[in-house]
């Protein structure tokens, strides 16, 4: 299976183009994309910081666009911001920090730095380095930090934590949110979708082919009650059906508050990251080639014996999976070396809530629990909090790393206090819920 581009990037606004095949790679000056890539990175206009402008720094380096911001009354901190997968597109852009951070960054003296790594497509490897690059050219061009986090979303997350692991005492905290934290076990999770759902309806196809997504997928659909079921609705699922949401809830954090509910929203999307395989491809393109369920054991296991009738596939590259050299889809062993803070939507079936549960029990593992604060929030989209809810993990963050005083969080490995009904209420925003704002809703009010 390969994993699908999520978006159709837009057009150019600055334009740096290098045709494909025209130069090796390492012979593409640094200022410039590497062959086939060009850059969208449009000028980025200042804010005012106190009453003053901030500096604004943009260019290429390393083939990664880049953008810089340095506040009047810099600090001597540098914030770090790692964003999410951009999809398999061949244009590079660079986003600045979300949830209104770069504003409070800024108001805080904190300079900020991100890129657009070198590559797109799933390359976890250069993001990690590009990263680290655009640090280190801040450190050349502005100053040398005193203190450099590393912040960031999605696929960020999975940079960011191997990020601690690379460059063990380079970052001084993390806040991952809605992060890749349990590494190859999310293209396991997308393999298991896919595999449970065509054993238990009885309709079969892996590999998979082009006509998967129009002709198979609408036939599992059908076969388990799933076609016209919608959050809020009427529950449409058959017996088979339901057995299948039990399994995708169990696989992805466990019974817990509004599971059925983002069940509903999410059931088309996972079918849509399995397509046919393509020779050749790199881990980027194709990073379910890590993927196994090989030794995966299905809850609930009737009416179906899913666990003795469902496909078992091995993964494609397995020296991938099991390599701990920085890849494209590298391991996260759960070693961090400075304090993580890190937040999660309870009902994210794209990214979800059982990454957290994972790295905790990677992180516990190596006696290093002490550095981890994970804070779940009720909603059922991919990344979907507030501009509170991220400014509160924001200042916590600092505030642990300063103080030394470890900030509160949710326990995320008990499966009693993950299934209790207010779970998630403690760090979730009450506002965005009073305003009905995105998927909060589909959740309960909280107590």
């Amino acid at each position: 299976m390969r994993f699908r581009p999520l978006a159709v990037l837009s057009a150019l606004v600055l334009s740096v183009v290098v045709p494909a095949g025209a130069a090796r790679a390492d012979r593409v000056p640094g200022d410039q994309p590497l062959p086939g890539y060009t850059i969208d990175n449009p000028p980025l206009a200042p804010v005012q910081v106190h009453g003053k402008p901030s500096r604004v720094m943009q260019g290429v380096h390393r083939h990664a666009a880049y953008d810089i911001e340095v506040p009047p009354q810099w600090n001597g901190k540098l914030a770090l911001w790692a964003h999410g997968y951009a999809g398999q597109g061949r244009v590079l852009k660079v986003e600045p920090p979300q949830y209104g951070l770069r504003q409070r960054l800024l108001d805080q003296g904190y300079a900020w730095a991100a890129s657009s790594y070198y590559d797109n497509g799933y390359d976890v490897r250069a993001g990690v380095l590009s990263t680290r690059d655009v640090a280190e050219l801040f450190a050349r061009e502005v100053g040398r930090p005193k203190q450099r986090i590393i912040a960031g979303v999605s696929m960020g997350g999975h940079i960011i934590g191997r990020s601690l692991e690379q460059f063990p005492g380079y970052y001084g905290g993390a806040l991952p949110m809605c992060g890749v934290l349990g590494d190859n076990e999310l293209f396991d999770y997308f393999l298991d979708y896919n595999l449970v759902a065509q054993d238990l309806s009885g309709v079969r196809e892996y590999p998979v082919t082009d006509r998967y997504a129009t002709v198979t997928v609408p036939k599992i659909e059908a076969a388990l009650g799933l076609a016209v079921l919608r959050p809020g609705g009427p529950d449409t699922t058959n017996e088979r059906g339901k057995q299948f949401r039990s399994i995708v809830v169990g696989r992805t954090g466990g019974t817990r508050p509004g599971a059925e509910q983002s069940f509903a929203v999410w059931k088309d999307f996972p079918f849509t990251l399995a397509e046919p395989s393509v020779p050749g491809a790199t881990l980027a393109e194709s990073p379910g080639q890590v993927g196994t369920n090989l030794f995966t054991r299905y809850e609930p296991n009737s009416p179906v014996d899913v666990n003795r009738t469902v496909q078992r596939v091995r993964a494609e590259n397995l020296p991938a999976r099991l390599s701990n050299r920085l890849s494209q889809v590298p391991r996260i062993n759960g070693r961090p070396d400075v304090p993580v803070l890190s937040l999660h939507g309870l009902g994210d079936l794209f990214v979800p809530f059982s990454m957290e549960q994972i790295y905790a029990r990677d992180v516990a593992r190596n006696h290093r629990s002490r550095l981890l604060v994970q804070r779940a929030v009720r909603t059922a989209q991919h990344c979907e909090f507030s501009n509170v809810e991220a400014a509160t993990a924001w200042d916590d963050l600092v505030r642990w790393i300063g103080r030394g005083a470890r900030p509160a969080g949710d326990v995320t490995t008990s499966p009693p206090v993950v299934a209790r009904p207010d779970y998630g209420c403690r760090f979730s925003d009450p506002a965005a819920y009073a305003a009905g704002t995105g998927t909060r809703r589909l959740f309960p009010a909280c107590p």
